[in-house]
Parts: C-alpha cells; sequence; structure tokens
C-alpha cells in the first residue's frame, strides 16, 4: 500500500471516528463533501442497524409458521399509517431544529423540541387504544385467514398498543438530527436493536421463566427495545452533552410553535399517508395470491430494507443540511449539498442492485426455503432492484424538500405517483391482465421511476428556497 493510500484510510478512520463520536456539528461551513460524510456516517449505521434488526426479526419469526410471517406483513402494512405520523411529525421537528440552529437560536430549537415531543406522545396513545382493541378486526380487514387471526392478533395489540415507543424514538431523533447530533441518534438506535436482537428468541421461543410467545414475543421484545432507548434519549436531552438541553420549566405547552409544527408536518403526514396507504392496498392485492407468495412478499421487502435504510440514512442527511443551510441564509450551498448527497447515494443502491439480481434466491432462501416463498420473494426482489438508481436520487430530494419545510412538494409527487399510477397500474396488471404478483412487482419500480424524475424537475425550479418554518 503507497504512503497516499495509508494517509486517505487513516483520514478515513479519523473521520469516521469524529462522525460517530458526534464532535462535530458545524456543517454551514467549510467543505459540503466533509459535511456530508460527517452526517451520513452515523446516519447510515443508524438505519443499518434498524435493517439488520428487520432481518433478525423475520429470521426468528420465520423458524415459527408462514402465518407468522405473514401476520407481521399484514400488522406492519397497517402500522406504518403510524410511522406516518411520526415521520410527518419527525420532519417537522427536523425542519424547523435545523433552521433554527442554522439561524443561532438554540432556545427557539428547544422550544420546538417540548411541543413536538407532546405532539408525539398524544397521538400515540389514542392509536394505541384503537389497536389494542380491534386487532384482531385489523387483521380480517387486511384479508388474514381465520387461522392466522387467531395465532397473530397477539403480535397486532403488542405492536400498535405499544407505538408509543417507536412514535419517540422517531421523532426525538429528528430532534437530534435537526441539531446536527446525528450520533446520539445512532446509538439510541444501536441500544435499542441491540437489546432487540437478544430479547427476540428469548421471548418467541421462550428461556427460563419467560413463557414462549411465538409471534407475539416479537412484538414484546420490540417494545422493550424501543422503551429503553427512548429512556435513554430523554435522558440525553435533560442531562445529556446534546445542542439542546432541556429542563423542567420549559415542560410547558407553546400553541404557537405547536401550530407551526402542525402545519408543516401536515403536509409530511399527507406524504407518507399517500405512500403508506397505497402499501396497504398493495399487500390486499397481494393477499389474493396466498399465504406463500404473501410470505415470500414480505420477507423480500424486509430484505430491501437492509439496503433502503442505509440509503435513507443519506438522505437524511441531506435534509439537515438543507434545514441548516437555509437557517444560515446559503441556499446555494444547500442546493450543491443535495446534489452531491444523491450521486452518493446512486452509486451505492447501483452497486446493491446488481447484487439483487445476480443472488435474489439465495438471498430468499436464507430465512424460508418453501418453494413458492422463495420465488416470489426474488422476484420481487430483482424487479424493484431495477430501479434503484432512480429511487436514490427519488429519496435525496424528497428529503431535501422536506428539511426545507417544503413537505407539500413531496406530497403532491407521492399522490400522482403512487395513487393516480401505481395502484391503478398494480389492480389492472395483476388483476385484470392476469400478471398476478408480477404486476405488483412491475407497478412498483414503474412508480418509484416516475417519483423520481418529477422530484428532480421540482427540486430544479428552486421554490424549496422561498419556504419559511
Amino acid at each position: 500500500m503507497t504512503n497516499q493510500h495509508t494517509n486517505s484510510f487513516k483520514k478515513f478512520i479519523r473521520y469516521f471516528w469524529i462522525a460517530i463520536s458526534g464532535k462535530e456539528t458545524e456543517f454551514t461551513t467549510g467543505s459540503i463533501r466533509k459535511a456530508i460524510f460527517m452526517l451520513s456516517i452515523p446516519m447510515i449505521l443508524e438505519m443499518l442497524m434498524e435493517s439488520i434488526f428487520a432481518l433478525v426479526d423475520i429470521a426468528y419469526v420465520s423458524q415459527v409458521s408462514v402465518n407468522a410471517v405473514a401476520t407481521i406483513g399484514l400488522t406492519e402494512s397497517v402500522i406504518t399509517l403510524v410511522y406516518a405520523l411520526a415521520i410527518g411529525l419527525s420532519m417537522a421537528a427536523t425542519a424547523v431544529v435545523a433552521r433554527r440552529i442554522g439561524e443561532k437560536d438554540v432556545d427557539g430549537a428547544r422550544i420546538a423540541a417540548v411541543q413536538a415531543i407532546g405532539l408525539g406522545v398524544l397521538i400515540s396513545v389514542v392509536i394505541g387504544i384503537f389497536g389494542i382493541v380491534y386487532a384482531k378486526e385489523i387483521l380480517g380487514l387486511m384479508g388474514g385467514e381465520p387461522d392466522l387471526i387467531e395465532e397473530g392478533y397477539g403480535y397486532t395489540q403488542f405492536l400498535i398498543g405499544g407505538n408509543i415507543t417507536v412514535v419517540l424514538l422517531f421523532l426525538i431523533n429528528a430532534i437530534f438530527r435537526g441539531a446536527g447530533n446525528a450520533s446520539i441518534a445512532m446509538w439510541a438506535l444501536v441500544l435499542s436493536n441491540g437489546l432487540n436482537i437478544i430479547l427476540d428468541p428469548m421471548f418467541i421461543f421462550g428461556f427460563g421463566p419467560i413463557p414462549e410467545m411465538g409471534v407475539k414475543g416479537a412484538a414484546v421484545a420490540t417494545n422493550i427495545g424501543r422503551g429503553t432507548a427512548v429512556l435513554f434519549q430523554l435522558g440525553i436531552l435533560f442531562f445529556g452533552w446534546g445542542k439542546i438541553k432541556l429542563a423542567a420549566k420549559d415542560l410547558v405547552v407553546n400553541l404557537k410553535v405547536m401550530a407551526n409544527l402542525v402545519k408543516v408536518s401536515l403536509g409530511g403526514i399527507a406524504q407518507f399517508l399517500i405512500g403508506t396507504s397505497s402499501w396497504i392496498f398493495l399487500m390486499r392485492i397481494m393477499s389474493e395470491f396466498g399465504s406463500e407468495v404473501l410470505a415470500g412478499y414480505t420477507i423480500a421487502i424486509r430484505v430491501m430494507m437492509f439496503s433502503l435504510m442505509p440509503s435513507w440514512g443519506m438522505s437524511n442527511a441531506a435534509a439537515t443540511l438543507v434545514g441548516q443551510n437555509l437557517g444560515a441564509k446559503q441556499p446555494d450551498r444547500a442546493e450543491r449539498s443535495v446534489w452531491k448527497t444523491g450521486k452518493y447515494n446512486a452509486w451505492f443502491m447501483g452497486v446493491v442492485s446488481l447484487v439483487y439480481l445476480i443472488f435474489a434466491k439465495t438471498i430468499i432462501s436464507w430465512f424460508n426455503s418453501t418453494p413458492e416463498v422463495v420465488g416470489s420473494g426474488a422476484l420481487c426482489l430483482q424487479i424493484i432492484a431495477v430501479g434503484y438508481i432512480f429511487y436514490a436520487y427519488g429519496m435525496v430530494m424528497t428529503q431535501a424538500f422536506n428539511g426545507a419545510g417544503d413537505t407539500r412538494t413531496p406530497t403532491k409527487i407521492n399522490l400522482l405517483s403512487f395513487w393516480f399510477f401505481q395502484l391503478p397500474l398494480a389492480y389492472i396488471s395483476a388483476l385484470v391482465l392476469g400478471w398476478g404478483a408480477t404486476g405488483v412487482f412491475v407497478a412498483i419500480t414503474a412508480a418509484e421511476i416516475l417519483l423520481a424524475v418529477l422530484a428532480m424537475v421540482w427540486f430544479k425550479k428552486g421554490n424549496w428556497k422561498k419556504v419559511q418554518v
């Protein structure tokens, strides 16, 4: 290895350590490439931990039964509606906190953080009660067969009933990211998912005094892991080393700030409700083709999250860079940051797509060896991977709009791409033309390509630079 390569490697290791330790939080000056690296590394590791847990979780549950895997697919397609609310509010929190930090208004960032957490608690309590009471009905509406409902409703009860853990985990991490403390968000998910991986087999299969719970045990382990991480986050907010530090006197309602957060988050909530509700309809179409095909699809989606989560990490870095640089009155630097992040994301997703195209069957067979499950899952991976490079740019552009507080533009793009294009195409190709599950997979890929093209066109117009939050 040459001296130049040795020095480059040492420099990479030094920057990597600075990034995960959170020692650098100034992103409105200096090298854009370095800023992207410093924000992306902890965000990628954060999302990678989430995707590793998703894979480990589905691997354990696959040992229970095909119905158990299908239960997770049906439940998660519904709980994505909860994620939509959490992510929509998180977008607002990131945009407002990043803008205030860019303006050097730390007090304003602290006030926004408190109001966002209060809104999150209120929303999640209402949803939790609904999930506990109507778990069986939810699975029935999603097309679950009676034996699946009886085996899996406990999972649905615990996962939706305990949604406050995931809402607050998303939301407080969004506050940390907006403040530039991406490393704290990373360590929160390391704690959450590390605990989940340890506790999952204990509650699913039983361990010592813990009884065997089956698929319900996966939800119990998830809530314990995420709940512990939320306590860690709150400890950092009140006693830690982040830019935003809260005290008891800050725990008051500020209707003006709360209303502003709601206003910004409505676009984000609508944006993700459009995307996630279309995902529910796709899952409903997939349920027409039997539990094996549905299980293959569920496993494939979990595998894809392994690559999409790190990609979302880079996209989240773009959101923080846009918010802080707009706050610092540097819109051109914000724009350059987005295009560079998109290019790096595209390279990453291009490599992943090649892996999926070549090794799809092998990857799915790691989780389930049933021929129908492997065939369906592999086909899903291969078809969707075709559009991965477009997806890379689409994610970055979408998060850039959200980081600017312009949540309306991605809402319009999602509406066109998912409701007016993806769903009709999936229904017609899968059920009318008789393509079966292949029709759904083709519709997903085509819609993501359309979304990326529309996002890039709108981004170039530059109206996002004028949004005030």
